[in-house]
C-alpha cells in the first residue's frame, strides 16, 4: 500500500462508522483514529469546568482513553463544543498529521472527507435512519446499565443530528464523491464488507 493512503468515513452518531473504521482499518493494515474521542474528550473537559478553546489546546493521548466518553451527557457536550471555530482549528492539525502518516490510516467523524481531509483516497458516507440509529445506541446504553427511555435517546439522536447539520462550520454532509453506505438494514458483517468492496474499488486496492 502506498504511504499516506487515506480513508475517510464520515456520519451520523451511532449509524455504525465507527465499528466499520475499526474493522476497514483492520483488515487493511491502516492505522485508525476516532475523530470523535477528540471531540468527546474536550467536552469531558468542559464538563468539568474548561473553557472550550483551552482544553482543545491542552488535550493529550492519555485523554481519549477514560471509559467516560461514552455516556450521553459527554456525546451531548462534544456535539456542542464541535460547533466552535476555534476548537475544531485547535484539532485541525492533530488529525491531518494522523492522516499523513505512511502505512495507510483511517479517519471517522462528521467532517474528514468534506474538511479536514478533502483529498482522500476514498470517501464514505455511513448513515441509517434516526430511529435505527436510536435503537443501538439505547441497547447500547441499557447493557451499560445507563437508564434512558428509547424516546429520550431518539430525541437526543435527533437534537444532535440537526446540530451537527445546521452548524456553520463543517457541517455534517456527505462529501460530493463519497460512497453512501445505509446500514439501517444491514448486519455489522454486511455493513463492513459493502465498506472493504467500496474500498477497494475506489482506491484500487486488492480488497
Amino acid at each position: 500500500m502506498d504511504n499516506g493512503f487515506i480513508v475517510a468515513i464520515d456520519g451520523p452518531a451511532a449509524a455504525g462508522k465507527g465499528t466499520v473504521s475499526k474493522a476497514v482499518a483492520a483488515h487493511f493494515g491502516f492505522a485508525h483514529l476516532d475523530t470523535g474521542l477528540l471531540y468527546r474528550a474536550v467536552g469531558a473537559k468542559v464538563l468539568a469546568g474548561s473553557e472550550p478553546h483551552k482544553a482543545a489546546r491542552s488535550l493529550a493521548p492519555e485523554d481519549l482513553e477514560s471509559d467516560s466518553l461514552r455516556t450521553p451527557d459527554v456525546a451531548q457536550a462534544a456535539s456542542k463544543v464541535a460547533v466552535i471555530a476555534e476548537v475544531r482549528a485547535a484539532l485541525l492539525d492533530f488529525q491531518r498529521s494522523f492522516a499523513a502518516r505512511s502505512g495507510g490510516a483511517v479517519l471517522d467523524g462528521r467532517d474528514i472527507g468534506t474538511v479536514i481531509c478533502p483529498n482522500a483516497d476514498v470517501k464514505l458516507f455511513v448513515t441509517a435512519s434516526a430511529e435505527v440509529r436510536a435503537q443501538r445506541r439505547f441497547s447500547e446504553l441499557s447493557e451499560r446499565g445507563i437508564a434512558d427511555s428509547y424516546e429520550t435517546v431518539l430525541a437526543d439522536v435527533k437534537a444532535r443530528d440537526a446540530r451537527d447539520m445546521e452548524r456553520v462550520e463543517a457541517p455534517l454532509k456527505p462529501a460530493a464523491d463519497a460512497t453512501i453506505i445505509d446500514t439501517s438494514r444491514l448486519s455489522i458483517d454486511e455493513a463492513v464488507s459493502a465498506a472493504v468492496a467500496a474500498i477497494a474499488m475506489a482506491g484500487g486496492v486488492k480488497a
